[in-house]
């Protein structure tokens, strides 16, 4: 069952500017995966809403002082995810358009995983799956003892559920208070060898992570208002636990030719299904902005 939080009252053109940034990042991850004809675009796809509300809205960043130490850290521990994140930071004037033409090429900033030591804004170097949260803990330590509000956002997958490393790291940041630090759980239901559920279900996935002492949420990871209202019902919290909020999303959300795709981890797409791609995703946006102009 999908939980939320009480409704909010929320400004509709605050609303409306993250939903055109969730639009823009996911056809700059298309453009992305264009030059290499393949790639995790389903995931790409599938987090463009939670990306635009962090990058648009919630995240207190600097694109001209990526290393700032007065800033959020947004730590993505799904490094394969990479197209969404360049996507995102360049949503966020981290960097020009036209740099995503050069994405997996030689010397390019956009490595095909996120690796810290190519790419500004960019924290941790994913793709070991099972260490980001643990990552996440030592940093949000190290903020708590230098006195800083500043929060830590960890973005894992339901796969990672599957590690012990990633509940060991849940207890560890339980243990020592972690309430700077803000887990978001990609739950797409899909892994490299089939559904999550089918190879280790761990519904339900709220009540574990409260088990292990943490604040625990769920919403539609494509609902950008209820995205919203939990993250920050999450970071104004006084309740002195470590957060996180788990996102029931689609693969390949928003082109309904990819989201039918039965081989969802790693997609190829024909050359001629690029336009139509691009094609697709104005349409779904056009059609969500006039129902919610109703």
């Amino acid at each position: 069952m999908t939980e939320t939080s009480a409704p909010t009252a929320l400004d509709p053109e605050r609303i409306q500017r993250i939903r055109e940034a969730a639009y823009r990042i996911r056809q700059y991850s298309l453009i992305q995966a264009e030059v290499q004809g393949q790639g995790y675009i389903g995931q790409a796809l599938d987090i463009a809403d939670v990306l635009a509300v962090l990058y648009a809205d919630q995240l207190h960043l600097d694109p001209l002082d990526p290393e700032s130490e007065d800033r959020d850290r947004f730590q993505l521990s799904i490094g394969h995810y990479a197209l969404a994140l360049y996507a995102a930071l360049t949503e966020a004037k981290f960097f020009p358009e036209e740099e995503l033409q050069t994405y997996a090429g030689d010397d390019s900033r956009f490595p095909m995983s996120a690796m810290r030591t190519y790419t500004p804004g960019v924290e941790i170097s994913g793709g070991s799956l099972g260490h980001g949260l643990g990552i996440a803990n030592g940093v949000a330590m190290g903020l708590k003892r230098k006195g800083s509000d500043r929060f830590v956002y960890n973005l894992l997958s339901d796969g990672e559920l599957g590690e012990g490393s990633t509940w060991e790291a849940a207890a560890v940041a339980a243990h020592h208070q972690l309430d700077n630090l803000i887990a978001i759980v990609d739950f797409n239901d899909q892994q490299a060898d089939g559904k999550s559920t089918q190879m280790l279900s761990m519904e339900p996935v709220t009540d574990k992570f409260e088990a292990f002492g943490w604040m625990a949420r769920r919403c539609d990871g494509h609902d950008v208002e209820a995205l919203l209202t939990n993250l920050i019902e999450l970071r104004e919290s006084e309740d002195p636990r470590p957060r996180v909020l788990i996102v029931d999303t689609t693969l390949g959300k928003g082109v309904d030719f990819l989201e039918a795709r039965e081989k969802l981890h790693f997609m190829k797409v024909t050359e001629e299904e690029w336009a139509l791609a691009h094609e697709k995703l104005t349409e779904s946006h056009q059609a969500l902005s006039e129902e919610s102009g109703r």
